[in-house]
């Protein structure tokens, strides 16, 4: 009887993905539960980039690891805290059987079954390459659409961020490897791909000498069975007009860019790390708006970096009230040790932080508000993510909706419809972020 294996997969979508490969090799000698409590083995597979994100991992590992005094006979920790705390994860929690880190995925099977045989398994070597990402997965995010991770890694040296030392410099897959996988997706019923790295607008440099996102989007749009193709985490400063008018041509591209910019003070930005400057983001927002119509914007920000005093805090605000941005997310500073900025002078209190955090979301807010209602009255093509618990609305998103981190239309339908199918929705309603509308007929694929 094979044994069972079960997956907690915790942090972004590109971990989400690593989980889903390990899945999908697992799958052809063991089998797949998503009950815990039946598993024979569980894999966590963590995050570990802001303290939150590494309490959540702790405090899911530790949960996880209760079920060693039942079924489970194993825990698996992979993933960035996997890489980032292997000693202290060993000695600490030894419930814990075996370690995998973010450049060993591959090896997920050898840890298996040597934790089965009762051997601890340790493997946190650097990242070689993105050949594991070429296997076959196990999709989990429902019908209607799918992660596509293009690249591994990252070159920006951001004062705030641990993931270059987590998972490496950038190395970008083939496109030949991407376009084959986007093609798999989309004859398994898949009609989104959404396409992440750390920096999708980088993607290709390390392998082909020169950005080559725009190329890559021109290839994914000649598959027949795909509807959407969204881009996330896209940098600014790294936004160019051949990406900019591939976004404009491409008809299956999502009129959807998430740049992060993080900051507008140019002393901020600078004491960040971050490439370009205040003027170089507006530059890009004013040129993708103009040429774009319709386009929709995201961005995160984070409030509270060391040195941040109100002055330049007011810049960030008064960039919001003026740029006013579709979607936005805003984190507090997160004092990472073994970053340069953790050692930064004038680290802000917590109380400010949050403070700060507070203003801005209230500001987004009122924007958020205002936008929604804008698109009262309008149809727009919209997938089909599930029924609501109450049974009458359906929900999904349209174009101008990310998954997982943007908010959701709800609908009604005189029809039955299936998750991952796609709907003209007319939208009736409105209030903070959620949009209501109503079904008025099918969208012609």
């Amino acid at each position: 009887m094979k044994a069972k294996i079960g997956m907690v997969s915790l942090g972004c979508a590109k971990n989400l993905v690593d989980s889903e490969i390990m899945l999908g090799m697992l799958r052809n000698e063991y089998e797949i539960t998503a009950d815990e409590k039946a598993a024979d083995v569980i894999i966590i597979n963590t995050c570990g980039f802001i303290d939150t994100a590494k309490e959540e991992s702790i405090n899911t590992i530790l949960e996880m690891a209760q079920h060693k005094k039942k079924n489970c006979k194993c825990i698996i920790v992979t993933g960035c805290l996997a890489e980032r705390y292997r000693d202290e994860i060993l000695q600490e929690i030894p419930e814990v059987d075996a370690v995998i880190g973010t450049g060993n995925y591959s090896d997920i099977i050898n840890a298996v079954n040597n934790a089965l045989a009762g051997q601890k398994y340790v493997n946190t070597s650097p990242l070689k390459d993105v050949d594991y990402l070429d296997k076959e997965r196990v999709v989990s995010t429902g019908k209607g659409f799918a992660y596509l991770k293009i690249a591994e890694g990252c070159d920006n040296c951001c004062t705030y961020c641990i993931i270059p030392s987590l998972r490496g410099r950038l190395k970008s897959r083939k496109i030949e490897s991407i376009v084959n996988e986007a093609r798999w997706l989309a004859d398994n019923g898949y009609r989104e791909i959404i396409l992440v790295a750390q920096d999708t607008s980088r993607y290709g440099l390390d392998i082909y000498g020169k950005k080559m996102l725009a190329e890559l989007l021109r290839k994914l749009g000649e598959i027949k069975d795909l509807l959407w193709i969204r881009v996330l985490y896209c940098y600014p400063e790294a936004i160019d007009d051949e990406l900019i008018n591939e976004f404009l041509e491409n008809d299956k591209v999502c009129k959807y860019l998430d740049i992060p910019i993080q900051h507008f003070s140019d002393r901020i930005l600078k004491m960040m790390g971050r490439r370009g400057t205040s003027k170089d983001i507006l530059n890009v927002i004013e040129k993708v708006r103009k040429k774009i119509p319709g386009i929709i914007l995201r961005t995160t920000m984070i409030v509270g970096f060391p040195g941040e005093k109100e002055e330049d805090f007011d810049i960030l605000c008064n960039f919001i009230k003026n740029i006013k941005f579709d979607r936005l997310g805003v984190f507090t500073y997160s004092r990472e040790e073994n970053t340069p900025a953790a050692g930064f002078p004038d680290q802000v209190d917590e109380e400010v932080k949050l403070e700060r955090y507070n203003k801005l979301m209230s500001i987004q807010k009122k924007i958020a508000v205002a936008k929604n209602k804008k698109r009262v009255g309008k149809v727009y093509p919209a997938i089909v993510e599930g029924l609501s618990e109450d049974g009458i609305f359906y929900f999904g998103r349209t174009y101008a909706e990310a998954p997982d981190v943007d908010s959701k239309v709800y609908f009604t339908s005189q029809e039955p419809l299936k998750e991952g199918s796609f709907v003209n929705v007319k939208i009736l309603n409105s209030d903070e972020y959620d949009l209501i509308g109503e079904v008025i007929n099918e969208f012609a694929e």
